[in-house]
């Protein structure tokens, strides 16, 4: 049995929407991962097992690995369908969104604010519908008639189970659905190596499997379906890696001329973060990407143990995300953005020693 993380009040608020709606338009965050992709297309057959209308749209590209899911080729990406995905999200003004007709549903990381759906935000803030809020991270932003938010949940995908069985309709969970809301859940978690000791994970994770899903093919088509390039850009970067013995820390890098170099293409550097903590005494991983369309540089975290990555994140990238997970961004260049991590490094130095 799972326990009821899930508010009554929003399982009923969403209950009563999904009963009104007729058409929903669901958006994830940009560079959408395994997990925004998984949640999404999860509620998306869902609710086509209600007789929905329902569309996803991503603000630009996911990676080619994901690109073997059930119903991946019917999500809409802006920002090569900018105007068709405008009208989708539009159509909920000039359909009367107040009757609750059509609603947009927002997975997994979403501010406005923030450029978490980059040049969709506008559309989406200036929509009249319905907007719910489904997700995992800190803070999320007020902007929803309906916001389900828990940090201590180990993915989007698995909250999207949750309130899927919570509101009665497990059994109408489709192969298809579980095979997405798996997806997601594994890919959060690395595998199931980080934020996933919560044991009604692996509750969730049977109830899947009764629906026919194969994990470990699952695993497969995700993990083992990379480039030769790909490979050569990982040995390439863990040549480059630094390791700082006295933080207990490692960092590794890759530039826009690298990126080139190895022919990169989105989702190639997934879990390139992860790797530097197979090193010995090593609890504190850094990954610094230059971006090849903003003048900035990616910062993806990660930890074990109690170090607060997320911490350090916020302070110093201004992002966040999990304890032993997170990220941010850094608007320079790439030494800049080395030298604040150090400096990171040097305040956090206490905690980074910690014994246990």
């Amino acid at each position: 049995m799972l326990s009821k993380v899930i508010a009554q009040a929003n399982i009923d608020h969403f209950a009563k929407w999904l009963d009104r709606a007729e058409r929903m338009v669901i958006v994830t965050h940009v560079s959408p991962d395994g997990d925004a992709i998984g949640s999404s297309l999860g509620l998306w057959h869902f609710l086509n097992s209600q007789d929905k209308t329902a569309n996803i749209i991503v603000p630009n590209a996911f990676p080619d690995f994901l690109k073997w899911m059930p119903g991946n080729k019917d999500i809409l990406q802006y920002d090569r369908y900018k105007e068709f995905a405008n009208q989708l999200i539009a159509e909920a003004e000039d359909m009367d969104a107040a009757r609750g007709h059509i609603s947009n549903v927002m997975l997994d990381r979403l501010y406005l604010d923030r450029g978490r759906i980059d040049a969709m935000a506008e559309a989406v803030r200036n929509s009249s519908a319905r907007k719910i809020l489904i997700d995992h991270h800190l803070h999320p932003e007020d902007f929803c008639s309906i916001v389900i938010s828990h940090p201590e949940i180990s993915s989007t995908s698995e909250l999207i189970f949750r309130l899927i069985c919570r509101m009665g309709y497990f059994s109408d969970i489709t192969k298809e659905a579980a095979e997405c809301i798996y997806t997601g859940m594994m890919t959060d978690t690395g595998g199931f190596t980080y934020n996933s000791n919560n044991r009604e994970i692996y509750f969730i994770i049977s109830e899947l499997l009764s629906k026919g899903i194969d994990k470990d093919a699952i695993y497969r088509k995700v993990f083992n379906t990379y480039s030769e390039s790909r490979l050569r850009l990982m040995g390439h970067v863990l040549t480059q890696m630094k390791v700082y013995p006295e933080y207990h820390a490692a960092l590794i890098s890759l530039t826009g001329k690298e990126q080139k170099q190895f022919n990169y293409i989105r989702g190639d550097s997934e879990g390139f973060v992860n790797i530097p903590l197979s090193i010995k005494n090593v609890i504190f991983s850094c990954f610094l990407r230059e971006d090849t369309e903003k003048p900035m540089i990616k910062v993806s975290l990660r930890s074990v143990g109690k170090f607060p990555c997320n911490q350090l994140a916020a302070e110093f990238f201004g992002g966040g995300g999990h304890l032993n997970a997170s990220g941010g961004e850094y608007y320079g260049t790439m030494e800049e953005a080395l030298k604040v991590f150090e400096q990171a490094l040097e305040k956090y130095k206490p905690l980074l020693n910690a014994k246990g």
